[in-house]
């Protein structure tokens, strides 16, 4: 007779990318839209992995459809998970570096470009509350400081 516990049920896991775009020193954050999962929470825009692309690949597609615009994406700055109601979302995010257009809003109801500074003021979707301590210790260079 066995007396151990019953197996959990496997979690759903969602593989996702975002963006911490920089251009001339600050960061653009981003603000999910109502009717969305977690509407409201700010958050680094990009979104899922697809089983062909690779993580890189997925957020240039992201970006590109989200905010209308071209990145470089740059150096990775870590992977976090985060079990929500919904599934674990298992979360990559990268430094990019606006490359062409300006980023439009069709996917979020508002963004903000902030000093990495001060990017812990906003209330963050919690799987990029990592991220979002690493990079607010960093500083970027500004258009200014190359002049």
């Amino acid at each position: 007779m066995s007396t151990g516990t019953a197996p959990t049920p496997t979690r759903k896991i969602i593989t996702v990318v975002g963006a911490a775009i920089v251009k001339d020193g600050k960061v653009l954050c981003a603000q999910r839209g109502e009717g969305k999962s977690l509407a409201g929470f700010w958050e680094f825009p990009g979104g899922k992995v697809e089983p062909h692309e690779t993580p890189r690949e997925a957020l240039h597609r992201e970006i590109e459809e989200e905010l209308r615009c071209d990145i470089e994406v740059a150096d990775e700055v870590c992977t976090s998970s985060y079990d929500y109601d919904f599934g674990t979302v298992v979360l990559t995010t990268f430094i990019g570096h606006l490359h062409s257009g300006a980023p439009r809003l069709t996917e979020h109801q508002a963004i903000r470009w902030l000093a990495p500074a001060e990017m812990p003021t906003l209330d963050w979707a919690p799987a990029d509350h990592e991220a979002v301590r690493m990079i607010a210790a960093m500083a970027f260079p500004s258009a200014a400081d190359a002049a």
